[in-house]
């Protein structure tokens, strides 16, 4: 025998040895069940027949009878607990055949190849992972689609998800799990690396169809899926009195089998990953440096580009297609990764879906409320944006909306609007240049005085509307420093923010309940991408957008994308990045110099106001 071979048997042999061992607790738990069942059964015969009679014996008769009929209950308590409670199921875009027949058609064949099983369905996960998934829990069948209710020409899960045609079930009749693929893959790899990525995968449908080890999958779910009944918020006092000690049972078997489990899948991958070597071995290993470079561009798309446009009540209908951008310009950028961006000439795995953009706008709807809680349907206050929009619609318009809430907490903090000389000459220009007092004109100096102070006196006067002097005055003045005025300004933004989220509607998934009906008791978002912003982060975030709308307005500035970084200043069509670095200097230190030879380089007027919205 091979060494793939030998160890691709080792693998599935310990598989099963350890699915053995599951079942064991499972058929131990049975029986201590039944065991004051069998002794009441034994003292009631003796006491009909003759043999066991006495005082003693019938208390032990009655006794036993009423702890057989306790632990009876108790045990029922528990199976119904496990059998009712629904095994957690991944959100996912359901994709039907008829919408995918290539796809269907790739991994029928590489399934044939492996000699194994081909999966019942095939499922996007907005995520950079692929896995199966067993889904022929009875449970499973009443829940709706996570892509919309059917929408974009996709089946939904309403019914049970059954094989499908020509999809095989292994030994014993048990179903093939359903192979959910990660959605960026399909965007940014080729077909063949895709088909490389898949094998390990698909090769897994292989042990899932021996009976023990299905068997043992779905006796560790349900109890998992028990465990977690009491968790879930939404529970009830009395409900969960009642399930907390079948769910303490159910808690103690899943411990017991907790090893054996992990040991038993551990057998299950490594008899795929062996068997899977005999398929396209040397383009799996280059494969799987698309895997890393997939996942680096897929989480910078989403923290940095897709999370403002979600806070702002807009997603981007083409996350997957943004990958694409977000990773070719990594690939420009990253000396590592030199190479990557001339595999785009070959066929992108995306082409075996018949509507490739309709499965996008699926699975990035289905990233805004995995990763933010954003409602299940787009509406008013929930629209799509394209990225040829995303400039204009979410770059502009959160710029302005910050700086609008900037100057909204420097009103409730009473800070007076800037004069038209703060930070300037007189004549608006930067400080030190020649104005109307420095001129000597036919008056003469000493004549020019009267009519100097008189200048002086009509251009103290503030500025009718929001400007950036106004903010830089105020956290580079000399009461502050930049140090305890910093602070007390990001405290009222964090404050404002809070108010401003207290006092927004609720989501169409919080005033329906379609999050429960979509995720369980789970709530949204299940992934959350980021921690809350400090007080700090957020003055320097709306401190920029007040920069940037400065510059839009007063010198021929635009907002831009930049598919690694987010919203980006563009001056004359080019990325400004030194901006945050001077916007740091005048938050942390109160000093303004950098940012103000910076705007003046740039011709940026701070002194004049603003449009806000």
């Amino acid at each position: 025998m091979s060494d793939s071979g030998m160890g691709e048997g080792m693998g599935a042999q310990g598989a099963r040895v350890r699915a053995l061992a599951v079942l064991r607790v499972r058929s131990r738990a049975l029986a201590l069940a039944l065991l004051p069942t069998a002794a009441a059964v034994v003292l009631l015969v003796g006491g009909g027949t003759g043999h066991l009679r006495g005082a003693g014996w019938d208390a032990a008769r009655w006794g036993v009878t009423a702890l057989a009929v306790a632990v009876l209950l108790l045990a029922a308590a528990v199976a119904a607990l496990v059998a009712r409670a629904r095994p957690a199921l991944s959100p996912t875009v359901p994709v039907a055949e008829k919408a995918a027949p290539d796809l269907y058609r790739l991994v029928r064949e590489l399934a044939e190849r492996l000699d194994v099983p081909a999966p019942s369905a095939i499922a996007l996960t907005p995520d950079c992972d692929s896995w199966l998934e067993d889904r022929t829990h009875p449970g499973h069948a009443k829940r709706p689609s996570a892509s919309g209710r059917g929408r974009y020409g996709l089946r939904g899960p309403s019914r049970r998800p059954g094989p499908a045609r020509g999809a095989g079930a292994g030994a014993g009749g048990v179903a093939a799990p359903v192979l959910v693929i990660g959605s960026p893959f399909l965007w940014w790899m080729r077909v063949a690396e895709l088909r490389a990525v898949l094998a390990p995968v698909v090769a897994g449908t292989g042990p899932a169809a021996h009976p023990d080890i299905a068997a043992a999958r779905r006796f560790v779910r349900g109890l998992d899926a028990a465990v977690a009944v009491t968790s879930r918020p939404g529970t009830g006092p009395i409900r969960r009195l009642a399930l907390a000690l079948p769910e303490r049972l159910a808690r103690v078997l899943l411990r017991a089998c907790g090893e054996h489990a992990a040991l038993m899948e551990r057998g299950v991958a490594t008899a795929a990953s062996e068997r899977a070597q005999e398929v396209d071995y040397g383009l799996r290993i280059v494969a799987q440096e698309q895997v890393g470079l997939a996942y680096a561009g897929w989480d910078r798309l989403l923290t940095r580009v897709a999370l403002p446009a979600w806070r702002m009540g807009r997603w981007p209908s083409r996350l997957d297609a943004g990958v694409v951008s977000a990773l070719t310009e990594l690939s420009r950028r990253d000396r590592l990764a030199e190479g990557f961006a001339s595999r785009l000439g070959e066929r992108p795995a995306c082409d075996l879906l018949e509507e490739p953009g309709a499965v996008d706008e699926a699975a990035s709807l289905l990233a805004a409320r995995l990763f933010h809680g954003g409602p299940a349907d787009a509406g008013p206050d929930w629209s799509p944006v394209d990225w040829q929009q995303y400039p204009e619609e979410v770059v502009d318009r959160k710029w302005r909306t910050e700086a609008a809430r900037l100057h909204r907490v420097l009103d409730g903090m009473g800070v007076r609007p800037a004069a038209r000389s703060a930070g300037t000459g007189r004549s608006g220009g930067p400080a030190g240049s020649a104005g109307p007092a420095d001129t000597v004109g036919p008056l003469g100096s000493a004549g020019f005085a009267g009519f100097a102070g008189a200048v002086d006196s009509l251009e103290s006067t503030p500025d009718p509307g929001p400007n950036l002097a106004r903010v830089m005055d105020h956290l580079a003045g000399p009461e502050g420093g930049g140090g305890e005025v910093g602070d007390a300004l990001a405290a009222g933004i964090s404050a404002e923010l809070a108010r401003e989220e207290a006092v927004a509607p609720p989501t169409s998934a919080e005033a329906t309940g379609d999050a429960l009906a979509l995720w369980g008791a789970d709530p949204l978002p299940l992934f959350p991408l980021q921690p809350p912003r400090t007080g700090r982060e957020l003055l320097a975030d709306h401190v920029t957008a007040m920069v940037c709308c400065s510059a839009v307005d007063t010198a021929g500035a635009a907002p831009g994308l930049d598919w690694l970084d987010g919203p980006a200043l563009l001056i004359d069509g080019e990325r400004r990045a030194e901006l945050p670095g001077r916007v740091l200097s005048l938050v942390e230190d109160g000093d303004a110099e950098p940012l103000r030879a910076w705007l003046a380089s740039l011709g940026v007027r701070p002194e004049k106001p603003v449009r806000l919205v």
